[in-house]
């Protein structure tokens, strides 16, 4: 027997037309609409507060994270939280970004053993603490941030990225919400050409 989500997605010719438009943009760009796009679309104005706090921590241009290093606190604590939708769909993108087809597996199964910079294991380190114990976090934990050139700021933005796809992982998780098999190849394979 197949998952099945546990709220159905609304059709696209049925939500509002700026989510409508922002959506095809998206479909434009990958040559499909992630589920998760669709899924949270069934309530509009929880969808508009969702995807501009994550473009807001995702798509922003000033710090010193680059796309890659966002989604591997994604990847790495959406494994921890247990989250298939997300470790799947950002893992792809993690692929992409740091062009390495094996680093989402590693970061995913075992980050302190994959193949990434000191400055990401800290990251790593730092991301999975406010993951799992941010209760723990405290004015030490900065020190080795520091050390590896991450600013005040920079830190802010690794523990709002952890807190925020704990949210999505959790909601996720609770609607059966499956990623869409053109993430698992994304990054593994050549794109074909259209």
């Amino acid at each position: 027997m197949t998952a099945k989500e546990r709220y159905p997605a609304p059709e696209l010719k049925d939500v509002p037309e700026d989510i409508r438009a922002r959506i095809l943009e998206v479909q434009d760009k990958a040559g499909f609409v992630p589920n998760v796009f669709l899924a949270l679309a069934r309530r509009p104005a929880e969808w508009r507060a969702f995807f501009a706090y994550h473009d807001a921590l995702m798509l922003k241009e000033e710090g010193s994270l680059t796309k890659g290093d966002r989604e591997m606190i994604v990847t790495a604590t959406s494994a921890a939280n247990n989250c298939l939708y997300c470790v799947v769909a950002h893992g792809a993108l993690l692929r992409i970004y740091e062009k390495k087809p094996l680093v989402t597996d590693q970061v995913a199964v075992n980050w302190r053993k994959a193949d990434i910079s000191p400055r990401q294991r800290a990251m790593l380190a730092f991301a999975m603490k406010v993951c799992e114990r941010s209760h723990e976090v405290d004015d030490g934990d900065f020190k080795p941030l520091h050390a590896h050139g991450f600013s005040d700021e920079d830190i802010w933005d690794i523990a709002a990225i952890t807190a925020f796809f704990a949210l999505s992982n959790r909601m996720a998780s609770f609607a059966n919400m499956l990623p869409n098999p053109e993430f698992y190849l994304m990054g593994r394979v050549p794109k074909q050409k259209s």
